[in-house]
């Protein structure tokens, strides 16, 4: 094999071993998984609604079956072959957060309670609650100080 010498040659070389990417057909792949979840998420909320729920009440109901269905799935090893199919299909909705919160946790719970699963069930999660309760706080001051002024 001829040595990597400039820019070029190793462009060439990531190349000829980088595999081609059928982008079509993961686009497609990815918008019908996703809508799939979506539209479970819509039957779940319909039925509720049907049965005589309100839509707040349906809409949180909804929310908490389907992350109930992204952890269990995550457990029982069936969202990573999902995600493996769909890519971001799967991530994207709250499915996808539940089985981001979940893995990590799963996947340390040898290392104990505490240090396994505690510690990680926030790898992803921390953050993001840190910048939703942050951002949340930033706003609500700034209602406060500025409500009364806009009319």
């Amino acid at each position: 094999m001829k040595p990597i010498e400039t820019k070029k040659d190793y462009q060439n070389y990531v190349d000829k071993k980088t595999p081609n990417s059928p982008i079509g057909l993961n686009i497609l792949k990815a918008f019908i998984v996703g809508g799939i979840i979506c539209l479970i998420g819509q039957f779940i909320s319909d039925a509720l609604k049907n049965m005589g729920l309100e839509q707040e009440a349906a809409s949180a109901i909804t929310s908490i079956s389907l992350v109930f269905a992204g952890i269990f799935l995550t457990a029982i090893n069936v969202y990573s072959k999902i995600g493996k199919f769909a890519g971001a299909g799967s991530i994207v909705p709250i499915t996808g957060f539940a089985n981001s919160i979940a893995s990590p946790a799963i996947e340390f719970k040898s290392e104990g309670l505490v240090l396994g699963v505690g510690a990680k069930l926030f790898q992803v999660a921390g953050p993001v609650l840190v910048y939703g309760i942050g951002s949340s706080i930033i706003v609500g001051i700034l209602y406060f100080l500025f409500a009364g002024k806009v009319s």
